[in-house]
């Protein structure tokens, strides 16, 4: 009897009692004090990284206006824009060129902080001077060929490209010709290859067959090309010429009127035709003649000029793939032949298409005139962008090697140091006795790499058990009458 009372009341415990979780041993006092100062030194380092990459991270840029509208890509391998054109007029604005946007993203600073620079470490006079130095490396060398007076005495040879280069050897076309005359003379850029001269005053002797009375010649080059001090990004080889579109007079002008005549501009008011008030059918015959050249690779005219051209071109259509259209250009006409025999180093430009250009290319020219800036939507604030920092000078190092031979010789011009020379400074030899004794010496033992300390496991909480099941309790009350 007894016995089965107390088997009943096990019974009716387990059935009634639900199962609880066995508490979890806590973590002894030393492993409390540890995950605490572990936990510590993280918020520490948090706190340190956040603060770090607040001081290194550079302030929110403004958002950047939409970049300018590139020239079409057939076009991307033509003369870049020639801010002065040689007539000194300003252009219409719908034949300017658009200034692009400089959108080249900034690195981000490095979270190390990069090794001292020999000036940061040097003393206090060798500090004072390390600007000075700096500004004596960074010499345009459009200074230095824009004060070249006269021709270096070497064989004629164009090296680099049309863009960044110079030229060796140039002759000056002559100020007055007998179906010429050359304009702006303060500039001394009557200089070029021997071939283009020759070229010059053939086709200067050739367009009164075209009702033409003589040309009126602008820039050509500097007396050793290079980079020159205003205008043109081209003309530096000595193979580039600026033809005017007005008419030579019928007299011998002077200098004062070689200075301040204004060409005229073909375009209309609207700037994307012609004015038929000035574009005659002997401009056309001019530029087909030139074009027609075997020598001749380009001819650069203002968009419109060529559009006027394809429809004036009629059959014979082979000269016109040369004529091609780019900015500005419609005071004047860009003449440009390819590297001469002989001009080792000479880079020419790609050829030009095949076909006459008067298709799709012009299409996407003329998109580029009429294309209109987009509107600010109503509310939207006006965004601020910051001026881009100016560009870094085009310097004598970043020509090819053969220019600084050519400004230097039979000249009196004072060059800077190659950069190579310039910065790196001279290594100090060893002496003899300390290199023998550091190869005798054996080398230090490199120290033993620490092993990474085992990361603790937190313990594993205890499952829950399921409560027991009647057939568990019924072996349980079994056992207990057995006893």
């Amino acid at each position: 009897m007894r016995s089965g009372y107390a088997a009943a009341l096990v019974l009716s415990t387990l059935l009634a009692c639900p199962a609880r979780a066995e508490p979890v041993a806590a973590p002894s006092a030393p492993n409390n004090a540890a995950s605490a100062a572990a936990a510590a030194a993280a918020q520490a380092q948090s706190a340190a990284s956040k603060s770090a990459a607040t001081k290194l991270a550079p302030p929110a840029e403004p958002v950047q206006p939409p970049v300018a509208p590139a020239p079409p890509a057939s076009s991307v391998d033509e003369t870049p824009a020639e801010p002065g054109s040689t007539a000194d007029a300003p252009p219409p604005q719908a034949a300017v060129r658009p200034a692009a946007s400089d959108n080249a993203a900034q690195a981000a600073p490095a979270a190390k902080s990069a090794p001292a620079s020999p000036a940061a470490t040097a003393g206090p006079a060798a500090q004072a001077a390390a600007p000075e130095a700096a500004k004596a490396k960074l010499i345009a060398a459009k200074t230095l060929f824009g004060a070249a007076k006269n021709a270096a005495p070497l064989a004629a040879r164009a090296i680099g490209t049309y863009a960044r280069g110079c030229l060796a050897g140039a002759k000056p076309l002559a100020v007055d010709g007998p179906t010429w005359q050359a304009m702006r003379l303060s500039r001394n850029r009557t200089w070029g290859h021997p071939d283009l001269i020759a070229m010059l005053e053939r086709f200067a002797g050739e367009v009164k067959q075209d009702g033409w009375p003589g040309l009126l010649v602008g820039d050509i080059s500097q007396p050793r090309g290079g980079p020159m001090l205003t205008g043109h990004a081209s003309h530096q080889l000595g193979l580039d010429a600026d033809i005017w579109f007005t008419p030579m007079p019928d007299h011998r002008m002077t200098k004062k009127e070689r200075e301040t005549l204004a060409a005229t501009s073909m375009l209309a008011s609207d700037s994307l035709s012609v004015d038929p008030k000035v574009w005659t059918d002997s401009r056309v015959k001019i530029i087909k003649r030139v074009a027609s050249y075997p020598q001749v690779e380009r001819v650069l005219v203002h968009p419109a000029i060529k559009k006027a051209l394809c429809e004036a071109g009629g059959t014979d259509r082979a000269w016109l793939n040369k004529v091609r259209p780019y900015w500005g250009h419609f005071y004047h006409f860009h003449v440009r032949i390819g590297c001469p025999e002989g001009s080792v180093g000479c880079k020419p430009q790609a050829p030009v298409p095949g076909e006459d250009g008067c298709g799709k290319e012009l299409d996407d020219w003329f998109q580029l005139l009429t294309r209109k800036p987009k509107p600010r939507p109503p509310g939207e604030p006006k965004i601020v962008v910051k001026p881009s920092k100016p560009k870094p000078p085009v310097t004598l190092d970043d020509l090819p090697a053969e220019c600084r031979t050519v400004l230097a010789t039979g000249s009196d011009i004072k060059l800077p140091p190659p950069a190579a020379v310039a910065s790196t400074p001279a290594k100090a030899k060893p002496h003899a006795k300390a290199t023998a004794t550091a190869a005798k010496a054996p080398a230090a033992p490199k120290p033993a790499a620490a092993k990474p300390a085992a990361a603790k496991t937190a313990p594993k909480p205890a499952e829950k058990k399921a409560p027991p099941t009647k057939a568990a309790a019924a072996k349980t009350v079994e056992k207990i009458k057995k006893e």
